[in-house]
């Protein structure tokens, strides 16, 4: 796209250390694939030995390097990753297939290791050919710059209309071994994750066999990239993968208990690249945070939840900082889910302007205006009907989004 897109309001600078993982040796390269003056794809190299996990998008056209993926996850083990961003190659037909082969093939020939044990991720545009040849030139490049503190320039070699890189790390305790959890992300647009988010890669150094780090990867995904939404689209890319490279020394393990450090620290790296993605959404100038309770189950709450972060009406209220709740109450209206109108609440900056179906006696504005003029915003719905909750992220939509998207190819 033409331009560069100005630095979201709402970043957050990478952290000021990352540190190598054992097992793990990262490149960057400017392959040109779309972009001119950056680098755009990212080789990374894994142990011996490394077991790995993923989930992908529920999006029934999704990309060759999702189906990719989707395979060779089935034998447990990786030694290789290459990403690109600028081409999605999706919607490609024979052409992305071919795409995907060659350049897993010239992975695996450069990292001395099989095919099936290189994964891909593409992000970008959709319904261009990947031009594979041009990840493959610059193939003997990547490798001679393979080194172990990479983490913050491969977080930058992924972006797309991001405008800032994306990356969490956490250390944990498996037995008597610690262990770390570093994430990076690229996500900014086409974000309604239905399993995942645009594209997420984490790395730990810890020993855990593939079906544990599956279970525990599916289950941090629910909790935190399935709760944030951008526009309500769920790309054709979404890829959270997580490899584990079993250098810290750890006995493998797969008991629940030996390994509930790891999961902490998994989720809260999964959480923070979360919010940092819906701190990134097209032309967002405010986070908002959708809390709902008192519904009929978990379930219930987060559609709920997901019907009020996806209304372009509560979104664009948010922009224009207007405390209009009846938007609210719509949105939980059209959700599909049970709600009675004489038992709902609604507050924004923890102030009560609604409850059991009518306007709080004595309600002022004046704090919840306040509130809305901030960065970070705060709604939470009392359904009134159980003991349901949920918690989603979003943003607020802006004509900013509108000149992201109507000039994306451009």
């Amino acid at each position: 796209m033409a331009g560069a897109l100005p630095v979201s309001p709402l970043a957050l600078p990478l952290p000021a250390e990352l540190p190598p993982i054992a097992g793990v040796r990262l490149a960057t390269a400017q392959a040109g694939i779309r972009y001119k003056g950056r680098t755009d794809v990212l080789l990374a190299e894994f142990a011996e030995g490394t077991t790995v996990a993923g989930v992908f998008t529920r999006n029934l056209c999704p990309g060759a390097p999702v189906t990719w993926c989707r395979e060779v996850l089935e034998g447990g083990l990786a030694r290789g990753l290459v990403v690109n961003a600028g081409n999605a190659n999706v919607f490609t037909g024979a052409a992305g297939v071919r795409a995907v082969e060659e350049t897993a093939h010239a992975a695996a020939a450069t990292l001395g290791a099989t095919a099936n044990t290189i994964f891909l991720a593409s992000t970008g545009v959709i319904g261009e050919k990947l031009p594979a040849e041009k990840i493959v030139a610059v193939m003997d490049e990547l490798k001679a710059n393979l080194a172990a503190d990479r983490f913050a320039e491969a977080a930058r070699a992924i972006m797309t209309t991001d405008t800032f890189p994306k990356a969490a790390t956490r250390t944990a305790r498996i037995g008597g071994a610690e262990v770390r959890v570093t994430g990076i992300a690229k996500g900014s647009g086409m974000i309604a994750p239905d399993m995942a988010t645009m594209l997420s890669f984490i790395f730990t150094d810890a020993a855990i066999p593939a079906p544990a780090l599956q279970a525990m990867l599916a289950k941090g995904v629910d909790g935190t990239f399935n709760c944030v939404t951008i526009d309500s689209d769920t790309s054709t890319s979404d890829t959270v993968l997580l490899f584990a490279t079993g250098q810290a020394g750890n006995a493998p393990t797969e008991d629940p208990g030996q390994l509930a450090d790891f999961r902490r620290a998994l989720h809260e790296v999964l959480h923070e690249l979360a919010l940092l993605v819906v701190r990134d959404g097209e032309g967002a100038q405010k986070l908002v945070t959708i809390n709902v309770e008192g519904a009929v189950s978990h379930h219930s709450a987060k559609k709920i939840a997901l019907a009020i972060a996806n209304s372009p009406l509560v979104k664009t209220a948010i922009a224009g900082e207007d405390a209009n709740w009846g938007r609210i109450v719509m949105a939980v209206g059209k959700a599909g889910e049970p709600a009675d109108r004489d038992k709902l609440g609604v507050a924004v900056g923890g102030v009560w302007m609604a409850k059991a179906g009518g306007v709080v006696p004595g309600y002022d504005e004046t704090p919840v205006v306040a509130h809305m003029q901030g960065r970070e915003i705060e709604i939470t719905v009392d359904i009134g009907l159980g003991e349901g909750r949920a918690t989603v992220w979003t943003c607020d939509l802006t004509h900013g989004y509108i000149d992201i998207n109507g000039s994306y190819r451009s």
